[in-house]
């Protein structure tokens, strides 16, 4: 492939058909909201991940490797396998990191539903309350009461304010929500 000298880089000729900045920011990658819990998560498995995980599958695959035949070695065929699935996850999680910015709400008055607040609603059809916490696609857990920024429940309540109603379309139908209390934590 042709390549033209753009400053200290070279770049391929499919790139040159970007003609606009907004052109170019479009193909690069988007950035990633992350509560301040997610990024110190991240950066623990990713220590934890080098520093242990990496040494650990390196030892493991030279004592298979010590066993003889490579071929029919099962452990041998494990540990690489393993490699490859740690190697993949510390370029995942550096990539991630790489995109991140980490949503700080410590300086905020918690008047309105945004990214990272803990927000309480009342359900109009069931007369249940709901706490969720809004956070990023990857940091979804139902079960712990984690929902994303970008589910149908997540988008359609950022912005609200306090003891505003919410309609929600969801896969069962229409969800009606009272915000009756917005933390952010």
């Amino acid at each position: 492939m042709r390549s033209q000298r753009m400053g200290r880089r070279f770049y391929p000729d499919h790139i040159h058909h970007l003609n606009t900045i907004e052109e170019q920011k479009s193909t690069m990658s988007h950035s990633i909201p992350l509560t301040k819990e997610s990024h110190e998560a991240l950066q623990e498995e990713l220590k934890r991940l080098i520093r242990v995980e990496r040494p650990k599958v390196i030892q493991d695959i030279a004592e298979a490797r010590a066993h003889g035949d490579l071929s029919e070695n099962a452990e041998y065929d494990a540990a690489k396998n393993r490699q490859g699935f740690i190697e993949g996850r510390i370029q995942e999680i550096n990539g991630k990191l790489a995109r991140a910015y980490v949503v700080d709400l410590s300086n905020m008055q918690p008047d309105k539903v945004v990214f990272g607040c803990t927000v309480t609603l009342y359900d109009t059809a069931t007369e249940e309350e709901i706490t969720y916490k809004i956070v990023g696609e990857d940091e979804a857990d139902i079960k712990l009461a984690k929902i994303s920024c970008t589910s149908p429940v997540g988008k359609a309540l950022i912005g609200h304010k306090l003891d505003d109603s919410v309609k929600v379309v969801v896969p069962s139908g229409t969800k009606e929500y009272e915000i009756i209390d917005i933390k952010y934590e």
